[in-house]
Parts: C-alpha cells; sequence; structure tokens
C-alpha cells in the first residue's frame, strides 16, 4: 500500500540545484519508501548504497572525487542510507556537491544527532534538509478518505501512525514492541555517550508517565540517581533521534510566568504506549486527554514543517497554575490552541494571559472539530 507523503513534492522540486538532499528521520517511518517514490529517483538511472553495509563504508572510506566518479559512473542520482554509518560523510558528500554537480546525492539518516554533527560544517550552503515524521493525519486523509480516518482515531491515539502499523493493524501490538524493544533506539543505545543505557530507557518511560505535564530536571535527576547535565543530555539525545520533542514555555521575561519549563511529546503515540506497556482502548484508560492533545500538537508541527512555515511552538502556565496548551508564534502573531478531548468541556482564555498579551483569538480542538483544524492550519500559517 503506497501512501503519498505530504514533502514528496517539496523535495522532488529541490533536485538538480547543485546541493544535497538531506533526508532524517526514524528508523522504520519510511525514509527509503519515499525516496524511491520520487519521480527523479523513478525516471532516472540512480544508484543505492547502504550506511550498514561494511564493503559500502569501506568503499566510501577516504574517498576522493576520482573515486567517486568512478564509482557513480552512469548514474545521475545517489541515494546514501543510514549516512551516519559512513566515517566522515560529511566530506564525501563535500566532494559530491564540490566536484560531481551533475549527480543529484539524497543522504538518508536515522540519527540526527550523528548526521548533523557530521555535516554542519562541511556542508554549510551545499544541503536542503528535511524531516520525515510518521504518517500524518492529512496524508491518510489524502489517502483513505475523511469519514474513514476520523472513524480510525481511537485506534491513532493508542498505535500511531509508524507505516508498518498503519499497512497491518491487525498486527499493531506486536510491531510496535519491536520498535520499541530494540530497533528505534539502535543507534542511540550504541552511541559512544551512553555510559549507562539501562537509564536511558529509565528515563524514557518517565518521560512517557509524564505526557503533557511539565518536566522537572531535578525530580528526574534524584529518582534516576543521576545528575542534571546526563538528563538534558539525555533527553537531547532522544530528540534528536526522532523519539519526542520538547515543547518550551512562552514568557517575555514577565515575573509570574514560568520560564525555564518544558513539556515532553512523543513523536508517535504508538511508541509512547509501548515504552509504558499500555494499549489499552481509549475508553477505558485515563491518559485520554494526554494522548489527545500530544496528537494534536503533533499533526500541528507536521503541517508546520511540511509547509515550511517555520512558525514556534510553545505551552504557556503562570504561577497560578493558569495554561494555555500550545501557543503558535510567527511574525510576532499568537495563535492560542486548547486541547480538550471532550467537546462539552467549557473553556476561555484566561485573563493572567490577556492581561500580559491583549485579546487573541483562542482556538478550541476537540475529538468533533479536530479534523478542520488540522486539515485548515497550513492555510493558517501562509496567511500571517
Amino acid at each position: 500500500m503506497s501512501i503519498y507523503r505530504q514533502i514528496e513534492s517539496n523535495i522532488e522540486s529541490d533536485f538538480f540545484k547543485g546541493k544535497v538532499i538531506v533526508l532524517l528521520g526514524a528508523r522504520q517511518v519510511g525514509k527509503s519508501t519515499l525516496i524511491r517514490m520520487l519521480p527523479s529517483c523513478q525516471a532516472r538511472k540512480t544508484l543505492w548504497l547502504d550506511g550498514e553495509n561494511a564493503d559500502v563504508r569501506q568503499l566510501l572510506d577516504n574517498a576522493n572525487a576520482a573515486r567517486l566518479k568512478q564509482l557513480c559512473a552512469g548514474h545521475e542520482v545517489v541515494v546514501i542510507d543510514e549516512a551516519q554509518k559512513i566515517d566522515g560523510i560529511g566530506s564525501v558528500l563535500k566532494l559530491f556537491a564540490d566536484h560531481l554537480k551533475d549527480i543529484q546525492v539524497i543522504a538518508s539518516g536515522s540519527s540526527a544527532f550523528e548526521l548533523r554533527n557530521s555535516l554542519n560544517e562541511p556542508l554549510t550552503g551545499r544541503k536542503f534538509e528535511y524531516n520525515l515524521y510518521p504518517i500524518s493525519f492529512v496524508e491518510m486523509v489524502s489517502h483513505s478518505g475523511l469519514l474513514e480516518e476520523m472513524r480510525e482515531l481511537p485506534h491513532r491515539l493508542v498505535y500511531g501512525y509508524y507505516p508498518e502499523i498503519v499497512t497491518h493493524p491487525q498486527d499493531a501490538e506486536r510491531l510496535l514492541r519491536f520498535l520499541s524493544d530494540s530497533y528505534l533506539y539502535k543507534d542511540i543505545l550504541l552511541f559512544q555517550g551512553i555510559k549507562k543505557p539501562e537509564k536511558m530507557l529509565d528515563l524514557l518511560r518517565l518521560l512517557a508517565w509524564q505526557l503533557g505535564s511539565e518536566v522537572n530536571t531535578n525530580e528526574l535527576s534524584k529518582t534516576l540517581k543521576i545528575d542534571n547535565q546526563t538528563i538534558d543530555s539525555y533527553i537531547a539525545m532522544l530528540e534528536q533521534a526522532f523519539v519526542i520533542y520538547k515543547l518550551p514555555a512562552y514568557h517575555t521575561n514577565q515575573r509570574t510566568e514560568l520560564k525555564k519549563s518544558k513539556k515532553i511529546y512523543f513523536n508517535d503515540l504508538g511508541i509512547r504506549n509501548a515504552i509504558i506497556n499500555d494499549f489499552r482502548p481509549i475508553e477505558v484508560r485515563n491518559d485520554t486527554g494526554a494522548l489527545f492533545e500530544n496528537f494534536i500538537i503533533n499533526e500541528l508541527r507536521k503541517q508546520n514543517e511540511y509547509s515550511q512555515s517555520f512558525a514556534h511552538f510553545y505551552f504557556w502556565r503562570n504561577i497560578d497554575q493558569r495554561e494555555i496548551d500550545l501557543i503558535v508564534e510567527k511574525n510576532n502573531r499568537l495563535h492560542l490552541f486548547e486541547i480538550k478531548w471532550n467537546p462539552e468541556k467549557k473553556v476561555k482564555l484566561t485573563k493572567g494571559f490577556t492581561n500580559l498579551y491583549g485579546e487573541s483569538e483562542l482556538n478550541i480542538v476537540h475529538r468533533d472539530n479536530f479534523d478542520q483544524v488540522i486539515s485548515a492550519f497550513a492555510s493558517l500559517l501562509e496567511a500571517i
């Protein structure tokens, strides 16, 4: 089952512009499938190199322009998959960009932490970079229709949007256990900076239990018996590996606001539920509200990135515990979102916020209107 990914046209439009295309995303999120679906890859002779193969790594080790030209002879497109596995990949890609301009190179990787560190300096001004996330609500609506995808909401909140989960729903639990137990964190746990992998996994479980709540680094440090700096570095690695992401607090240096707070959300809810071993249906769970909040923020973030709108996402809370679930800021304009599973729940904009920033439109998102909010979000950002 082939599902069209929203960034396909963006990537295709960047072909043969003299830059390397870098595609980042978690393992099994569909990077290779997306690349194979690109019209330019289908229409042109393409060389595929897998960085997990020892002979590929050896071939590219200390490569020069002449050797790369010989390797790629007769090909117009070169795909280097799992590029972070190749030592000196930044220098290799720089050679392509500087000396083999008639060849389009696509480098993909599942560890932004490793790959970005390798590419940033060598490829300054020489790359287009994209992130690929699990399948989006908008992509599934295009694939199977609005009514069908609306009906799937309870399933998506439990099992998420990984491509293999979407295409094999009958085997979702077993596949998610496999992903969360070993495959997804393979790069992280083998990374040399992880001295105690078991602490990383314990941290991940704690973050999963605290979904949608503010994260206190001091409390995590005391619970796990590791220092604050290590906690912060582990969270950064998990974020770079596309497992989680941080939502910072919005503030403008007001004393009554919480400035250093952050919330942690998961890029995929199926992975989150696998981590805590909870696949119960929505009807009997006590975390449905947090799951729905995470779902909505995920989908809005996907639309923001895929439309290349570059808006910033925050939450807001003051010392009186008044809060706003999501603030989207672009060009100094704020769009506020309160996310509630129950459409009957009454919501109004807190005066604590309006006293500081004036009146702003509050968008209330619930299970009966979420499709309209997600579908219109990219257009909303374009209008700013």
